[in-house]
């Protein structure tokens, strides 16, 4: 545990986090089902990056949700942006999976972390297809509403599927390349556009594998500890490279580490913890 932190200032912060993760995610889908759909896209930041009326009530509602309880931690969201001031930062996408929710498909969620001496501590997700909340605590185990998640036992890679995230910042053609060899290897795979989520499925046994090449600290940090406390293997870069400029993270279940072992040689990187 680090020691600015100790067992039960984490659990403080992990109860609050999950009571807010939950009214945000819950806000969310009245306002879309409420709102005039020419309401729901404001602004286009770019290709994949479109922001909303309700990205920005969430965010609100979590930023005041949290520092009104913890107000000498820092806070980092993707649409206000701020920095980790080392000791204890909550990293916070609102709508992770935007374009799915402008668009009504219901893969999209809430991911709150919680960072502290280099470490991700918290993770919560709002899964909005489900209506449920996942968390987990470094070293705690992974829960849905509770309930004790694992990930899956899948052994043989004919039986896997895997969930693939592509970002433009990365090369179109790696992207196809690794499709292609999945696809020889007889596993399935899917792109579902929310990677909080695609983590969470890998958590709970439904997936086996998700990789992206690039994604923000804000996308991937909850989900990311939520897979790895649920018996995923997690690979993904230092907690402070990923919280300045983003990077790739990989999380598949420990019975296909030979099987995906390439991807990690891809990215040059080692398994979390």
């Amino acid at each position: 545990m680090n020691s600015a932190f100790d067992a039960a200032a984490i659990r403080a912060r992990a109860e609050v986090a999950i009571a807010v993760a939950l009214e945000t995610g819950r806000e969310a889908v009245r306002f879309r089902r409420d709102s005039d759909p020419g309401i729901l896209a404001v602004e286009n930041k770019g290709l994949q990056d479109f922001v909303t009326v309700a990205d920005k009530r969430a965010e609100q509602t979590i930023r005041h949700g949290l520092l009104s309880r913890f107000p000498d931690d820092t806070f980092m969201g993707e649409e206000s942006g701020g920095l980790s001031d080392g000791v204890g930062t909550w990293v916070v996408d609102p709508i992770d999976g935007t374009t799915n929710y402008i668009r009504g498909f219901r893969h999209w969620g809430v991911s709150i972390a919680f960072v502290a001496g280099g470490r991700t501590e918290i993770g919560v997700v709002y899964d909005a297809a489900e209506d449920k909340v996942f968390h987990a605590m470094r070293g705690g185990g992974a829960f849905q509403d509770g309930l004790a998640i694992r990930a899956a036992a899948t052994d043989d890679p004919a039986n896997a599927l895997v969930i693939l995230g592509h970002s433009r910042k990365t090369s179109f053609d790696d992207y196809l390349a690794l499709s292609r060899r999945l696809h020889e290897r007889g596993i399935d795979y899917r792109r579902m556009g929310a990677a909080a989520i695609d983590l969470i499925r890998v958590a709970e046994g439904v997936a086996d594998l998700y990789y992206e090449r690039h994604l923000n600290a804000w996308d991937m940090l909850a989900g990311a500890l939520i897979a790895e406390e649920a018996g995923a293997v997690v690979a993904m870069p230092p907690i402070d490279k990923l919280l300045a400029e983003g990077g790739p993270v990989i999380a598949h279940a420990p019975g296909l580490a030979g099987e995906f072992a390439f991807i990690l040689d891809i990215e040059g990187l080692s398994v979390a913890g």
